[in-house]
């Protein structure tokens, strides 16, 4: 199995930009432990993090038939990016992730344009979310299979 991370803007700043609401672990940490849970688990994991729209965007298209899985964490690009959401409409499974909760944050960031098109999310859990979601994508992915893009019905 196959899964690719990718962090969006600002997170290359995690650990020094407003570590009382977003925390002081660096992405550097968050790396580190996803690759250890990844290979825990027997999975190839690749991140990349880029403060470019557009790199994001080229990493999702160029992860059809690349990758079985996406873990994301879009940073403000959630709030404001259709092309990426686009992007991620025709991509492999996705799980998205925020390190807060934005719907208990300011109003212009109550709008998620991801969940729609992922296959789940978590949300509000610091750092953990990315472990979180990364099993959860993992557990998705032996579930469903990979060939299933339609997201998980609503509870």
């Amino acid at each position: 199995m196959r899964i690719l991370v990718l962090h969006g803007p600002n997170l290359n700043l995690l650990g020094v930009r407003e570590p009382a609401v977003y925390g002081r672990a660096t992405l550097e940490d968050i790396d580190r432990r996803l690759s250890e849970v990844a290979e825990a688990n027997g999975v190839a994991l690749t991140t990349l993090q880029s403060n470019h729209e557009g790199v994001l965007i080229d990493q999702v298209q160029d992860a059809r038939g690349a990758y079985d899985g996406l873990l994301i964490n879009p940073g403000g690009l959630t709030h404001s990016s259709v092309s990426l959401r686009d992007a991620l409409a025709s991509a492999p499974p996705t799980v998205v992730v925020h390190l807060t909760n934005i719907h208990a944050r300011e109003p212009f960031r109550h709008q998620d344009l991801m969940a729609p098109v992922c296959v789940g999310g978590v949300y509000g859990l610091g750092a953990d979310v990315y472990e979180l979601g990364l099993l959860g994508l993992i557990r998705w992915l032996q579930r469903e299979g990979q060939g299933d893009r339609a997201p998980a019905s609503a509870s």
